[in-house]
């Protein structure tokens, strides 16, 4: 099984994390799973970019981002050429190292569950 390894973000992970990822599912959905409460404000619609993350290493792994994708990107905060929305990313069999960037677009903090 693939591991996900998550880099240390200071309020969401703060010692970082190392998951078994299963195959097929989001890295959003691994994440929550797991106890790390990203942000997912469309609830993983792909209408929103609260749920970028920057995929450091394993990126070729990932499906390829369709065109909505991109789109909703472009408003993220702290884009690089690696970045994905986490909601989109679906796992493969290769261990994968992501980084949550500090901030989000939408800063104000609401209760997911």
């Amino acid at each position: 099984m693939p591991q996900l390894i998550v880099l240390p973000h200071v309020e969401l992970c703060p010692e970082g994390a190392v998951i078994e990822a299963k195959p097929g599912m989001s890295i959003c959905d691994t994440l929550l799973e797991n106890g790390i409460e990203i942000e997912h404000a469309c609830e993983k619609s792909c209408a929103c970019s609260t749920c970028h993350v920057i995929v450091r290493e394993g990126l070729d792994s990932l499906n390829a981002a369709e065109e909505l994708e991109e789109d909703m990107l472009d408003k993220a905060w702290g884009l690089e050429p690696n970045s994905r929305l986490s909601c989109q990313a679906i796992i493969d069999a290769q261990d994968l190292v992501i980084e949550i960037p500090k901030y989000t677009i939408n800063m104000v903090k609401e209760g997911h569950h």
